[in-house]
């Protein structure tokens, strides 16, 4: 099987953790109020019967969108926050996701408000839609 390509824009995921550690590589391209993430799928991101495991997607999906809130929140100059937690994550199977395909979120909605965030997210698989996700997040005030 041939090489995927990164799409253009994409570089190693600047935020590293021993929970997405398994997944790598990891990619990341950033943008005023978002922050995609994506990573060629393989059989490390399956689950026992092969199939791409809905929790990778939702992960995912929460990550991208508490880092595009974050960006969100920089671009409008607010104060730096010391984090986001999540306070709910919905997440929507749409189609499903094949080993060797690019994995990709788009965050395509972001909102501020003084305590609370707001992000809808749908994920890709080669382009084709596999999953949207809305989540609200808490923002951590620095002590």
């Amino acid at each position: 099987m041939a090489e995927l390509a990164i799409p253009d824009g994409y570089t190693p995921h600047f935020r590293k953790s021993r929970f997405t550690d398994p997944w790598e590589p990891l990619y990341s391209k950033t943008e005023a109020r978002q922050v995609s993430i994506g990573l060629v799928l393989s059989e490390a991101h399956c689950n026992s019967r092969g199939l791409v495991h809905g929790g990778l997607i939702a992960s995912l999906a929460d990550n991208a969108m508490g880092l595009s809130c974050v960006a969100a929140l920089k671009e409008e100059a607010r104060t730096s926050p010391a984090g986001l937690v999540t306070i709910t994550l919905n997440t929507d199977y749409l189609g499903s996701a094949k080993i060797g395909q690019w994995l990709a979120t788009d965050t395509h909605f972001v909102k501020t408000g003084g305590s609370i965030c707001f992000a809808d997210c749908l994920v890709r698989a080669d382009g084709i839609p596999v999953a949207r996700a809305s989540a609200t997040f808490k923002v951590l005030s620095a002590a």
